[in-house]
């Protein structure tokens, strides 16, 4: 029986976890010299990602390092940096020391933003022997320049929180400072993600200007593609006066940075540009995996790519217009006829459909990357699939939870036959 107490503890921990998830900002909460590395984590969002996800581990800096981090660059660069220190597989310090010929090859948070070339999202973790373990850019001959401090927390199989020594600095990523979002020209982007005929309106009508004022503060966008404009049961927005056409419009942003990681921790209705006293003009946002909904009121539209995603500033492709209830409460009045429809321009072109970000084996020595195209956001570029639950199960606390506790309760009858 005694043999057997600490596999028990181990399969209740794993049960709890299975059923409560972690959040990283409480975790980091009880450790004042982690503070302005949890508050870069909030700022830029990553915290939202880190929550969304499971088998995670977090490479922390503490203050005396993030000080230095945060004076010298930007919060997109640093957003980048903190991305390449998120490890998308589970490593406490056991598992550290006993990697499989010594070293290997984990992908990041960073990779699946689709930023770095070839697989320069990927670190390189080295068990160099005498209790150290190094960590380093995947790119060839990099050094293994940020060592294994300690061990912060854990939650089994779930986070793992591990202190480093200094960041891991792949090739470009201080180099080139991201633009900031009043550089970035909105209606350029939309052209080019194939979002032209939402473009147009938003110059026609002024709202282009909105969004520009609002995007250094924080922006996050919801363009339907020109195949939504065209696609069956779309209203006829002439009949809209031009004060309901701008509400519209503003309904399809909200006033704040939202990256597909927030997206997917958020439950309930969010507000909108449109949003006022006069009416609600509020979004419902769901998730399943990593497919994320947004409903309406009276039709539901899902995010289907990522345009760009540059703090304070994301852009999002969705499959359908957003109708708000405010204005089309009843049936929507059927779209003229094609050929009197507006006609998209030649020149754009839909956005190309990202690739899933995967991690390599093990290799037998520090190894070099494999060269080839960047791997695409997997997070921030969902695919959708076709089995996804509907807006109203997704959206349930209860049918987001079945999966764990199935998990939990298979663990605890594991358990049960061991007693």
């Amino acid at each position: 029986m005694a043999c057997r107490l600490p596999l028990m503890i181990v399969l209740v921990a794993a049960a709890v976890a299975a059923v409560g998830g972690h959040n990283i900002t409480e975790m980091l909460a009880s450790s004042p010299e982690y503070s302005l590395y949890n508050d870069a984590l909030t700022r830029t969002k990553l915290a939202d990602e880190i929550n969304s996800r499971t088998t995670i581990t977090v490479l922390v800096l503490p203050n005396a390092v993030m000080s230095s981090l945060l004076a010298k660059n930007p919060l997109p660069v640093v957003k980048n940096v903190l991305s390449l220190l998120v490890l998308l597989d589970y490593y406490d310090e056991k598992k550290l020391h006993d990697i499989s010929k010594g070293t290997t090859l984990s992908t990041t948070v960073y990779q699946t933003t689709g930023q770095p070339e070839g697989n320069l999202g990927f670190v390189n973790i080295t068990d160099l022997r005498g209790g150290k373990v190094g960590f380093g850019s995947a790119a060839p001959g990099s050094p293994l320049d940020s060592t294994f401090t300690k061990s912060v927390k854990q939650i089994p199989y779930n986070i793992s929180v591990l202190e480093v020594s200094a960041p891991i600095i792949a090739p470009g990523v201080l180099s080139a400072p991201a633009p900031s979002a009043a550089d970035l020209n909105i209606t350029t982007l939309l052209v080019k993600a194939g979002c032209k005929m939402f473009a147009d309106r938003l110059a026609s009508t002024g709202v282009l200007k909105t969004y520009q004022s609002a995007a250094a503060k924080g922006l996050t966008l919801f363009a339907p593609s020109d195949d939504a404009f065209k696609g069956a049961g779309v209203p006829d927005f002439s009949k809209l006066t031009s004060a309901e056409l701008v509400s519209l419009l503003e309904y399809h942003a909200v006033a704040e940075y939202k990256p597909i990681g927030s997206l997917k921790t958020t439950s309930g209705s969010i507000t909108t540009l449109a949003t006022s006293g006069a009416g609600k003009y509020g979004l419902t946002v769901s998730s399943a995996g990593d497919a994320v909904t947004l409903s309406t009121g009276v039709d539901s539209s899902r995010i289907s790519g990522t345009v760009v995603d540059d703090t304070p500033l994301v852009i999002f492709t969705v499959d359908k217009i957003l109708l708000p209830v405010e204005l089309f409460a009843a049936t929507p009045s059927p779209a003229p006829s094609p050929s009197s429809a507006p006609s998209p321009s030649p020149a754009s072109a839909s956005a190309p459909a990202p690739e899933s970000a995967s991690a390599p084996s093990s290799v037998s020595s520090p190894p070099a990357p494999p060269s080839g195209p960047a791997e695409a956001p997997a997070a921030s570029s969902p695919e959708i699939s076709s089995n996804s639950t509907s807006a109203n199960a997704s959206s349930s606390p209860l049918a987001r939870a079945v999966p764990r506790l199935v998990l939990a309760g298979s663990i605890l009858s594991a358990l049960a036959s061991l007693l």
